[in-house]
């Protein structure tokens, strides 16, 4: 299952173990078990410290495996065989077992283990979801901080039965018991929260607050993406104190597949950029605080207040914080997350074989994802609000192509519809007629476009109508001292080469100001 050139790159990756993981399977019957044992017998074959174990107490209907460290059992297990996507998670996995790779910082790993126990939680993936190994590394490493804490990535084909009694309909879908705690993309801090709101924290172990002042610096960076990426290299690279502040490095980049228009760079994608966007940003001493989230700006002291209780102050600051989905934030579109509503295509389109689904939004992005849903589903039904689509005429034409979509234009979503369990309909207005009409549906692909991430700046510095924060040519904004670079202002084309430019540009302007001004 590993060939020869993988398991010279793991041993690479795994060069820096110092003690022992086991990866210990039960015995089982299932026709993919050779397949696991290959698999796990590739990674041992990859270093001295990595051994495969079997567990004569237990059998199990499907393969699945539980990671050892030191001898003793960790609360991580695989139900099902982690290739595709999830081979990643495994090979994280074994690296934070022994506290390598990348981990948060003091706060975010103290946070983890003051997470009340016991808890167990399982997560149902699919090997082609891209979103769900984001979701897995997140709960592993708190399962590998926190002694109390159990977690199962559990591949949905070997388990359909469970699939279908949870009424499962999207992945990631992460359950504790038979209660959905969160379906679909999220990122770490978010992910967190969930769970201390879930099984609560012990605030015996919380972190003091008497740490909270991060320091000074004369430059600090919000946002991770690639904006804020190069806004942090080209501050750093003036000499400047830099720190960057983001809820996730890498950004929109992490959730984007094929990039073919980066210019000198033939064709990457979005997580291989981030990883190489990280790289090249902690080469340089760049302070990175990542999982955090920015809560207010004091614009008159150049305050940055952190959710938590964190501050950090600069004498510039540099947002670069993007954009994220649109919602469509009609009745029925939360209550049906991962039962019907879903927002990867990718990931969750084999979720609908055979039925009939919609997807919301006639730009690039809906229409692409309605071609692919097609050749999926029975039936795919595209609503664009305006009275024409606005993708590209070579997509509309392919879509249109199909024998199996349908196109609805002038219509306003107004409801998601479902029976309690599951998506059976969506109501619409259709602006022509000024009627309300309802189609029946199984399922609801959002696909509406971008939305800045500007809401804790927007009584800082000026927005547009669309929550864009308004720069000029050199990036700057309404207020002194304060820039904003890429998907987040007014800047056109939301492209990820115009984000680089632009957040060298903010950080070129802010030193120009900070030495000239």
């Amino acid at each position: 299952m590993l060939d020869q050139d993988l398991i010279e790159q793991l041993k690479s990756a795994f060069s820096s173990l110092e003690n022992q993981i086991d990866l210990v399977y039960e015995p089982c019957e299932h026709a993919d078990q050779s397949s696991l044992l290959e698999m796990l017998n590739g990674l041992q074959a990859s270093s001295e410290k990595i051994k495969v174990r079997q567990n004569t107490s237990a059998k199990t209907a499907a393969p699945q495996f539980s990671l050892y460290y030191k001898g003793n059992k960790t609360g991580v297990t695989f139900k099902g065989i982690p290739g595709g996507h999830e081979f990643t998670s495994l090979v994280v996995a074994i690296l934070n077992a022994d506290g390598k790779g990348k981990l948060p910082d003091a706060k975010i790993l103290q946070r983890i283990k003051s997470i009340k126990g016991p808890v167990k939680i399982r997560t149902y993936i699919s090997l082609t979801c891209e979103n769900c190994p984001d979701v897995v590394q997140a709960l592993n490493l708190m399962a590998l901080l926190n002694p109390n804490f159990e977690h199962e990535m559990i591949d949905g084909q070997y388990f359909q039965d469970e699939i279908d009694k949870l009424n499962i309909q999207g992945v990631p879908s992460v359950f504790v018991d038979s209660n959905m705690i969160h379906s679909g993309r999220i990122q770490f801090l978010d992910l967190l929260q969930k769970v201390e709101s879930t099984f609560g924290a012990d605030t015996s172990q919380a972190v003091s607050t008497e740490n909270a002042d991060l320091g000074q610096y004369d430059v600090v960076v919000i946002g991770g993406g690639p904006a804020g990426a190069s806004a942090a290299i080209y501050s750093v690279r003036k000499g400047l104190k830099t720190a960057l502040i983001a809820e996730r490095f890498g950004g929109q980049v992490q959730d984007t597949k094929g990039i073919e228009n980066l210019i000198s760079v033939v064709y990457t994608e979005g997580p291989d950029l981030a990883a190489q966007l990280n790289k090249h940003v902690t080469s340089y001493p760049v302070q990175m605080l990542e999982h955090r989230r920015v809560q207010k700006i004091d614009r008159e002291k150049k305050i940055i207040h952190l959710e938590g209780g964190e501050f950090i102050q600069a004498k510039s600051i540099i947002i670069t914080t993007g954009a994220k989905w649109r919602e469509l934030n009609i009745p029925g579109e939360k209550d049906y997350l991962g039962r019907g509503v879903a927002y990867c295509p990718h990931c969750d389109g084999p979720y609908y074989k055979g039925k009939k689904v919609a997807v919301i939004g006639g730009g690039n992005s809906g229409v692409e994802a309605a071609i692919d849903l097609a050749g999926i589903v029975k039936e795919v039904v595209l609503f664009e609000y305006n009275d024409q689509l606005k993708a590209d005429q070579v997509l509309v034409d392919k879509l249109k192509s199909l024998p199996n979509t349908k196109i609805i234009t002038s219509a306003k979503t107004s409801t998601v519809v479902g029976d309690g369990k599951t998506v059976t309909g969506l109501e619409y207005e259709d602006r022509v007629a000024g009627q309300m009409k309802t189609e029946a549906l199984d399922g609801i692909f959002v696909q509406i476009g971008l939305l800045p991430n500007s809401q804790f700046a927007k009584d800082v510095v000026e927005t547009n109508k669309f929550g864009e924060i308004v720069v000029d040519v050199k990036n700057r904004t309404s207020v002194p001292g304060i820039y904003a670079a890429g998907d987040v202002t007014n800047t056109p084309f939301k492209q990820i080469i115009i984000a680089m430019g632009e957040g060298a540009k903010a950080a070129l302007t802010s030193f120009e100001d900070l030495m000239f001004h």
